[in-house]
Order: C-alpha cells, then structure tokens, then sequence
C-alpha cells in the first residue's frame, strides 16, 4: 500500500483520520479530471457523444463492482436526494422501522412524510432486537445505514441475507454512503431492495455523484412520478416505457462527476478490492483494540465482534485539539472525537494516534 499512498498529498501533511467527513483526492484522479475538461473546453459540443459514453460506462461499472443488474443501477447526484424521490412513490401507511440517530437525511426523509415510524436503539444485541420488532410489529420497510455515521457501528449483513428470507415481502433500505468502497459488497446477493450512496467518502469519487442500486422485486412495490427527457434517454418515443431506475435521473448528467466514479472505481479494481478488504479488516482489530485499552469505546462497540473503520472515542475538546495539534485529521461527533480509517492507512499511524493520547 506504500506505493498507493503516494497519490494522495494530503497524507504528506498528517494522519488522514476523517474519510467518514471526505474521501481524498489522489493524483491520477485529479489528471483525468483535468484531461476531461480540457477537452471541453476544445471541442465544446462535439464532445458530447464522449460524455455519453462515460455516462453509460459508469453505470456498468458500478453494476459490475457492487454485483447489480446493469438496469437496476441509478446515477444519482447523492443519496438523499434520492431517497427523496423513491419515498414520493412508497405509501404513506407503510410501517416503517427506523434505528435511533441514525444519519438525519436518513430518518428524516421518512418523519417529514408522516410514515408509521417504530424505533429501535443501537445497542450489542441490534440484530436480534430488530427482528422481535418486525416479527411482533408487521413492519413494512425497514430503513437504515450499513454503518452509522456517528461512531462506526456496522450491522451483520449475513443477518440481512436471513431476515429478507425469514421477511420476503419486507422492503429492506440502505444507505451504504459510509460503507461502499471500504470492504467487498454483492448486492444482488446482499437481501437488500435498495441501496443507495454518495460516493464522496469511502470511493473517493468527489461530490456530485452517487448511485441507487434496486433489487428486482422493488419495482413493483413502488410507484414513482417523477420524469424527464434524460429518463427517456432524449427520444419522445420512449416517454411511456422509462425503466425503474432511469426515473431517477430525470435530468442530465455530468461526465466530470460520474467519470469521476468510473475512475475511482476501476482505481479500486486495481488495487484489487480483496486488498482493500483486508487491509480495511486489519486497520478496525488494531484500531479497536488500541482505544478499547484505553477505555475510549462504547460498551456496545467493545462487545461487538465486528466493526468498521470509523471509531467515536470517549475525548474532550482539549483533546480534539490535542490531535489537531499533531496534524491528525478527524472530527467531533457526538460527545466523542470520530477517527476514521481507509486503506491509504497505515498500523503505524494508529499506533501514532495512540500515541498523542498518552501523552499528558
């Protein structure tokens, strides 16, 4: 990973802590996108058959790397937007089962539409918890994020995979934003309807792009109004017969934006995902490890088996200073500092970061 870690400057400056806050930019991404618009600016409109051709690889890039059908892959801008728009089509006396705090965006897209809401707190036993609720309650839909935004806490996907088995008609929603890119993911085998993300963070995509990923059985289930000349693909012809998916792109789409996905994610196919994963993997048992030592975890996060990368510890504002000070980028979230690890992430800086918090 030495030689990866060359592309991205920012690491020259600290310890990158925070790509729960924003992915980095890295050098090969920043030439194409350079190259890009430098063509703009040379051919102007005959650059747009060019552009299309991104749009259309990008969508089969990300069918290929997260294993969805190519025609269930939306290209959207970010993912609460829409989750905005797929919530205009689910029906309001649905009953949903929402996690507690989970990311605003997410929770309040829901409370804003007057849904049934039952909730369920984060807490070692999450699993289990959730499935007394959808046994005992009829839940309808059931809506959260592969890993919470505020400390880390990631549910058990073979769990998912049982619960769609145990629950067919349940209509199961994630928001992968703070998970896609950061470990291997197979969505048509995952037990997931819908998946949505921005892929500014763990893909290192940029702002301005992201995707909805739909199982098959979903479309049937949702009755969406939203339409443009883009969904149509620009023809009249096809006005009547827009695919599930193309209604969320009702409007144009930029090349500069989704290239930048296409890019990233053939970036990560070059680093090889399996790599990724495993070096992800090792990064969260050290990480966890180190600050469960110190006493700076959660109960709930100490007693789970599993964990991502992104860690809230127990720290003070002096604290957060204290890292800031020593040129590691993180966050305040919560009552705690929020660290988060990617794989241009090194054992020797968590150990730095320990480190630092020793120090008196």
């Amino acid at each position: 990973m030495e030689k990866i870690r060359k592309e991205f400057p920012v690491l020259r400056k600290g310890i990158y802590a925070n790509t729960a806050v924003y992915g980095l930019l890295y050098d090969s991404l920043l030439d194409w996108r350079q190259e890009h618009d430098l063509d703009f600016l040379l051919y102007g409109s005959d650059m747009r058959e060019k552009s299309l051709k991104v749009i259309s690889e990008t969508r089969s890039a990300v069918s290929s790397f997260f294993n969805c059908k190519r025609e269930n892959v939306a290209l959207v801008s970010n993912f609460s937007s829409a989750l905005n728009v797929f919530l205009e089509g689910l029906a309001v006396e649905k009953k949903v089962l929402l996690i507690e705090n989970d990311y605003p965006s997410l929770n309040w897209s829901f409370e804003k539409r007057g849904f049934d809401i039952t909730y369920v707190p984060t807490s070692v036993k999450l699993e289990q918890q959730i499935l007394e609720v959808v046994k005992s309650s009829k839940i309808d839909v059931f809506a959260f994020s592969l890993v919470q935004w505020l400390d880390g806490f990631a549910i058990e996907l073979d769990f998912l995979k049982d619960l769609k088995k145990q629950f067919p008609e349940l209509v199961i929603i994630a928001d992968g934003t703070q998970f896609c890119g950061s470990t291997n993911f197979d969505f048509d085998n995952s037990g997931i309807d819908v998946l949505g993300a921005s892929a500014y963070k763990w893909l290192l995509a940029g702002y301005g792009n992201g995707f909805m990923l739909f199982s098959d059985e979903i479309k049937d289930k949702i009755s969406l109004n939203s339409i443009g000349f883009n969904a149509a693909d620009g023809n009249y012809e096809k006005k009547d017969a827009i695919r599930f998916a193309k209604q969320f792109e009702p409007g144009h789409l930029p090349s500069l934006n989704f290239g930048s996905l296409k890019f990233s994610i053939e970036f990560f196919q070059r680093i090889g995902m399996d790599k990724i994963t495993e070096h992800n993997k090792k990064l969260s048992v050290k990480a966890k490890a180190e600050f469960e030592r110190l006493g700076l975890l959660s109960d709930q996060i100490v007693e789970r088996k599993k964990h991502s990368t992104i860690f809230n510890i127990k720290a003070n504002e002096a604290t957060f200073q204290k890292l800031k000070d020593n040129d590691v980028f993180c966050a305040q979230r919560g009552d705690g500092v929020r660290l988060s690890f990617h794989f241009y992430n090194t054992i020797a800086e968590i150990d730095a970061i320990v480190k630092i918090l020793k120090a008196e």
